[in-house]
């Protein structure tokens, strides 16, 4: 699987260029979609394409932003310094995609990323950051009052990254999303890195966690079937991995989950039987076991890495 669509909506708003010639009456019904069309341009050539979103969006800039391609974004790093310059006239922004890159423009490991930390102390009213590569991630432990929603996706989550999202004091965040990846694109973290988050005690207002495109989805779902977090969880993802019959045996094995609204494990390695037994035994939850895949002589994959 590689991702090879853009979004048509983010944060529950329908997205619209900025340089569309559609102009919505209201700026802040929309999200804006900052992005050139040249892959090599220059970082001149992002600022004034820019300026020209706020031109559009008005006081206060726009309440919801994706970032495309920024120019080379193999090469040079997520923008969050002109991000983090400009904060007091994005005084509107709520949400915020960082490189919803395809892979037709970038492999989703080779998309450049950089410290955000700086990103997340600069906007105190930012409720979602969504971020895509993990190439050069940084994210230092820290407390945030306004995120409600933390996606990372990545073919590959470096261990200091879990770890530090563990570590952080997030009290309204509700919904998490982490892609692992794998080992051989800097997906080096384990079961016991997310331990703070399984533990319950990082995350007081998480209902919805998402462990997805992991290499390690066995040995995560093994740690869930005891995790003290899932017993408030609404929604449990383990999409996208490599999860076999080993795993979903410790899910049957583990503590209830019939509290559950929905289990995702579609992208997987399971046994028809077992699969079936996933059905079965948690009535009432929106199990999915579709997209069942073959595993290849060289063992089970992960639904994006490179």
């Amino acid at each position: 699987m590689t991702i090879n669509a853009k979004l048509s909506t983010f944060a529950g708003l329908p997205i619209v260029a900025w340089d569309s010639d559609e102009t919505p009456a209201d700026p802040a019904s929309v999200a804006w979609r900052l992005e050139l069309e040249e892959f090599d341009a220059d970082a001149a050539e992002f600022e004034r394409a820019f300026e020209e979103l706020l031109k559009r969006t008005g006081e206060g800039g726009p309440v919801a932003l994706v970032v495309g391609e920024w120019g080379e974004a193999y090469e040079r790093s997520f923008p969050v310094d002109l991000l983090v310059r400009n904060a007091a006239r994005l005084g509107r922004l709520r949400s915020l995609f960082a490189a919803e890159l395809t892979y037709e423009q970038c492999e989703i490991s080779w998309i450049k990323q950089t410290d955000l930390t700086p990103l997340l102390e600069a906007f105190p009213q930012l409720e979602a950051l969504w971020v895509r590569g993990a190439e050069g991630l940084v994210l230092g432990p820290l407390r945030h009052e306004g995120l409600r929603e933390l996606v990372l996706q990545s073919g590959g989550l470096p261990v200091e990254v879990v770890r530090a999202v563990g570590a952080s004091d997030f009290p309204r965040l509700s919904r998490l999303e982490l892609w692992l990846g794998v080992d051989n694109y800097g997906g080096d973290a384990r079961a016991d890195d997310l331990a703070p988050i399984l533990a319950g005690r990082a995350l007081p207002a998480l209902t919805s966690l998402g462990l997805r495109n992991a290499e390690i989805a066995d040995e995560v779902a093994a740690a869930l079937a005891s995790a003290p977090v899932v017993a408030r969880l609404a929604e449990l993802d383990l999409s996208m991995g490599a999860l076999s019959d080993a795993g979903g045996e410790a899910l049957l094995a583990g503590q209830p989950l019939t509290h559950l609204k929905s289990l995702d494990l579609s992208h997987h390695f399971l046994s028809e039987e077992l699969a079936q037994r996933l059905v079965e035994e948690l009535p009432g939850v929106r199990v999915d076991v579709s997209d069942r895949q073959q595993e290849e002589e060289w063992g089970r994959y992960t639904a994006v890495a490179e």
